[in-house]
C-alpha cells in the first residue's frame, strides 16, 4: 500500500512512558492530550483479543522500504527502524473472527481519527498454533513468541525512570474478603493510521511477572485458557478488572467504555463502586442498600456500549457462583447477584445478561443477528440495535487487486475513502478495467494455489522426516497427479470449526456431489482452514471429518474434486484465500452466524460469496448481484438456535446446494470468457465494499459514543452514515 514519505526523524515521538516510532511527536502529543483531557471526549475499546499481525498490514514498515530500497537505514534511528524492517511478523494475541474483527476496527478509528484506546490482555503463550494429522486430527502445540523482540509493540516504563517498567495492580479476594494483589505490567501497541498522522493505542496488561501469584500467572498464559473453569474465570477478571486501574494509572478519562463482548464485563463492578464511593463515603460497602446498587448501575451504564457477537450458547460467560468465593470481594458478589442473574440456572452468574443490563445502548452485529438477539433477551428488545460488522478494506485488499482499483481513476482516493467503490459501477462495461481486474485475481489465484502446491510438496517429504502424517491425501500421490490448477474453479472456506458452521455440510451426500462434477467433467478444489478450540471436542472432529473426506471425494469424481487442509490458520493464510479463491463458501445453521467477516474480506476482493443466507450475508446478497445463495431462509425462531446434530438442517441444505452449485459452474466456466461470474465480481466492488468496511462501522458506532468531533471528522462520519444505517431496512 502506498505510504507518504516523511523523514524518519518526523515520525518519532518520545513521551514520559517511552520512545515510539511510526508518528511525529506533535502527533502523539495531539492524540494522548485528546485521551487524557478532563472532558472526557474518547473512548475505551475493550476487548478479549486483538488481531494485528504485521504481514498483512504494516504501513511503518511500508515507509521504512519506500525510504532505504534496500540501503542501510539512515543512522538517526537505527535500531527501532531495523526492527520494524526485519522483526517478527506475528503476534498472537488472537483466535480468530472477534479478534481480527477488533483489529480491523482499531485500524479504521486511526485511518478515520477517533479519539480511542483499547485494552486487552498480552499472553506470552498467544494461542495455540495448529498441526493437522491424516489420523488424530488437529494437534494443539505452542510457539514461542518474544513480545519484546515484536516491532511496535513497546513495554512502558515509569515516568522519569526508564528502567522502572509501569505496572498496575488488580486486587482479587479470598473466601474471607482479604486483597490478593495481581500485577500487571503494562504494554502499548501502536495502532497507526495509514497517513501516519494518527493512531490509537492498544494498551496490553501483561500479568505474567514476578510480582503476581503463580496461579494468576499461569491463567494469563493463553489466549481464551479453558483448563479449568477457574483460569477462565480468572482470565475473564484479569481483563475486566484491569480497565479502570490501567485508564487511572495513564490519565485516561474516556466518558465512554466500548465492551467488544462481554469478556470484559466485571469492570461494571468497578465503576458502580467508584459511584457508590463517591455518594457515600468509605465505607460505601457496609452503606450501599440494594436501591442504592441498582441506582448506581443505572449511573454506571451511561457509560457502557455494549456489543454481542453470538447467539451460540457456548459464546456466553456462565460461572458457578461458587467458584466467586474465591476470586471476587463479597460485596462484589452482592453486586453479581442483583445483576447477573441466569434465570434458568440460578446457581451461576451470567455476564451476558450482566452486559445487557449495565448499558446506554447495545448492538448486534448483522440486521439478521438483531433480530435473534431480541428473541433471546426480549426483556432488553428496546435496547438492542444492529450496527453490522465490516472490515478493514486496506488491511485484506491484495497487492494486486489494489493495482488494479489504482488504474481506475474512477476509484481515486480508494485508499482513504472506501465509499468511493460505489462508483465501480461505472466500471461494470469498462474493458480495460475488466481486463485489469481479472488479471489481478488471476494472480492472486496462481499465489494461492502455488502456495497449496508446495504445502503438499513439503508434505511429502515430511512424511519421511517427521511423524506426522499429512492432513492431506494429495499429499500421498505423487507430485504430478497431485498438483492443483490455479484455473479451476476453487472454494474457499475458512473460519473457526464450530459445529453450527457445518464445515461438513457440501459433503453431507458425496454421491450426489460426485454425480453433478462427473456428469459436466467440473475440475473443482475446495481449500480449507481453521482451527478448533482446543475444548471444542466436536469442532475437532469436524477437521477430522474433512481429512476423512478428501479421498473417497477424489475416487468418486475420478480425481475432479480436490479438498486440501491448510493447518495453522492464521491472519497472512487468510489474506491469501479470500484474495485467490473464486468464490467463498459459508454454511452455517441460519440464523447461528451473527455476521461471518471473511466473507467481506472477499468481497473486498470482488470475490463472490455462496453462502446461507445468514449473518451479513442477508444484507451483502443484493438479489444475486453479488453471488449465490443456498439453504433455509426462515423466519427467525427460539427452536432454530439448537446446535444438535438432528437438528442441524444438513440433508435440507446440503440438497439446496447441490441445485445451486450446477449454476455456478456453468457461469465460471462460459466459454469464450466468464462474463457474468465477473460480473458477479465487480459488482462486490460496487455493492459490498463501500458498506462493509470499518471505517462505516466506525461511523455508526460513534453516534453511539456522543462525542464532539472536530467538524472535519464528523463530516467525514456523517457521509459514511448516510450511506448505509445499520439499523434501518
Amino acid at each position: 500500500m502506498k505510504t507518504e514519505q516523511k523523514p524518519l526523524n518526523s515520525v518519532t515521538a518520545i513521551s514520559p512512558y517511552g520512545t515510539f516510532l511510526g508518528i511525529s511527536q506533535t502527533c502523539f502529543d495531539r492524540v494522548w492530550q485528546t485521551l487524557t483531557a478532563p472532558q472526557g471526549q474518547s473512548v475505551t475499546y475493550v476487548s478479549m483479543e486483538i488481531g494485528a499481525d504485521r504481514d498483512v498490514y504494516h504501513p511503518i514498515k511500508n515507509l521504512l522500504q519506500a525510504m532505504t530500497k534496500g540501503d542501510e537505514i539512515p543512522p538517526d534511528l537505527p535500531p527501532l527502524a531495523d526492527k520494524f524492517l526485519h522483526g517478527p511478523e506475528k503476534i498472537p494475541t488472537y483466535s480468530g473472527g472477534l479478534g481480527i474483527l477488533a483489529g480491523d476496527t482499531l485500524k479504521s478509528f486511526a485511518d478515520c481519527r477517533l479519539p480511542v484506546a483499547a485494552v486487552s490482555l498480552l499472553y506470552r503463550h498467544g494461542y495455540f498454533s495448529q498441526m493437522v494429522d491424516m489420523n488424530l486430527g488437529q494437534v494443539v502445540w505452542s510457539r514461542g513468541w518474544e513480545p519484546e523482540e515484536v516491532p511496535g509493540l513497546y513495554p512502558l516504563h515509569q515516568p522519569g525512570n526508564p528502567d522502572q517498567p509501569l505496572t498496575v495492580t488488580v486486587d482479587f479476594y479470598d473466601q474471607h474478603d482479604q486483597p490478593i494483589q495481581a500485577v500487571a505490567q503494562v504494554w502499548l501497541k501502536m495502532e497507526i493510521g495509514s497517513g501516519l498522522d494518527f493512531f490509537v493505542p492498544e494498551i496490553l496488561l501483561d500479568y505474567d511477572i514476578p510480582a503476581s501469584p503463580e496461579w494468576i500467572r499461569k491463567s494469563s498464559h493463553r489466549l481464551y485458557d479453558s483448563s479449568s473453569e477457574a483460569s477462565k474465570a480468572i482470565q475473564r477478571r484479569l481483563l475486566g478488572a484491569g480497565v479502570l486501574p490501567v485508564m487511572r494509572t495513564l490519565g485516561l478519562t474516556a466518558n465512554t467504555i466500548h465492551l467488544n463482548e462481554q469478556h470484559g464485563v466485571v469492570l461494571v463492578l468497578g465503576l458502580i463502586s467508584e459511584i457508590l464511593h463517591r455518594q457515600l463515603g468509605d465505607d460505601f460497602r457496609q452503606r450501599a442498600t440494594d436501591r442504592d446498587i441498582l441506582a448506581a448501575a443505572e449511573e454506571a451504564g451511561r457509560h457502557v456500549v455494549y456489543t454481542i457477537h453470538t447467539p451460540v450458547k457456548a459464546g456466553h460467560d456462565r460461572f458457578p457462583r461458587a467458584l466467586y468465593h474465591g476470586l471476587e470481594h463479597s460485596f462484589f458478589r452482592r453486586i453479581l447477584q442483583l445483576l447477573a442473574v441466569d434465570e434458568q440456572t440460578p446457581e451461576v452468574y451470567n455476564f451476558t445478561a450482566l452486559a445487557m443490563r449495565v448499558n446506554r445502548t447495545t448492538n448486534s452485529v448483522s440486521r439478521l443477528h438483531r433480530e435473534v438477539t431480541r428473541a433471546q433477551f426480549p426483556q432488553f428488545k428496546e435496547r438492542i440495535s444492529a450496527i453490522t460488522n465490516g472490515v478493514h478494506h486496506l488491511t485484506w485488499i491484495s497487492e494486486n487487486k489494489a493495482e488494479a482499483y489504482d488504474s481506475a481513476p474512477e476509484l481515486t482516493g480508494w485508499r482513504q475513502d472506501p465509499s468511493v467503490f460505489r462508483q465501480a459501477i461505472q466500471l461494470l462495461h469498462n474493458k480495460k478495467f475488466r481486463h485489469a481486474f481479472a488479471d489481478a485475481w488471476r494472480a492472486d489465484s496462481k499465489y494461492l494455489i502455488d502456495h497449496v502446491n508446495a504445502m503438499l510438496a513439503e508434505h511429502r517429504h515430511q512424511r519421511i522426516s517427521t511423524w506426522i502424517d499429512p492432513p492431506n491425501y494429495l499429499s500421498y500421490l505423487d507430485e504430478k497427479e497431485s498438483r492443483l490448477d490455479h484455473r479451476t474453479f476453487t472454494f474457499g472456506f475458512a473460519r473457526r470449526f464450530s459445529t453450527y458452521k457445518r464445515a461438513d455440510l457440501v459433503f453431507e451426500d458425496l454421491d450426489h456431489l460426485a454425480r453433478i462434477l462427473v456428469d459436466q467433467q467440473w475440475p473443482i478444489n475446495f481449500i480449507y482452514a481453521g482451527k478448533a478450540h482446543p475444548a471444542d471436542k466436536p469442532g475437532q472432529g469436524l477437521i477430522k471429518a474433512i481429512i476423512d473426506i478428501q479421498e473417497e471425494l477424489y475416487q468418486r469424481t475420478d480425481g475432479l474434486a480436490r479438498l486440501v487442509f491448510i493447518p495453522d490458520y492464521d491472519m497472512a493464510v487468510a489474506k491469501m484465500m479470500v484474495a485467490g479463491c473464486h468464490a467463498w463458501l459459508n454454511s452455517p445453521k441460519r440464523p447461528l452466524e451473527a455476521s461471518g467477516t471473511s466473507g467481506m474480506k472477499a468481497a473486498m476482493n470482488g470475490v463472490p460469496n455462496v453462502s446461507i443466507m445468514d449473518g451479513w450475508w442477508v444484507e451483502g446478497y443484493h438479489e444475486g448481484q453479488t453471488g449465490w445463495k443456498f439453504g433455509f431462509e426462515g423466519p427467525v425462531n427460539p427452536d432454530l438456535l439448537s446446535e444438535q446434530r438432528a437438528e442441524m438442517l444438513y440433508r435440507e441444505d446440503a440438497t439446496s446446494f447441490y441445485e445451486t452449485l450446477p449454476d455456478i459452474l456453468t457461469t465460471f466456466y462460459q466459454e469464450p470468457e466468464p462474463k457474468e461470474f465477473l460480473d458477479r465480481g465487480l459488482m462486490n466492488l460496487a455493492l459490498n465494499c463501500p458498506i462493509f468496511n470499518t471505517h462505516r462501522m466506525a461511523a455508526e458506532y460513534v453516534e453511539r459514543y456522543q462525542l464532539d468531533l472536530p467538524k472535519d471528522t464528523e463530516e467525514q462520519m456523517a457521509k459514511f452514515r448516510a450511506l448505509y444505517r445499520s439499523d434501518i431496512e
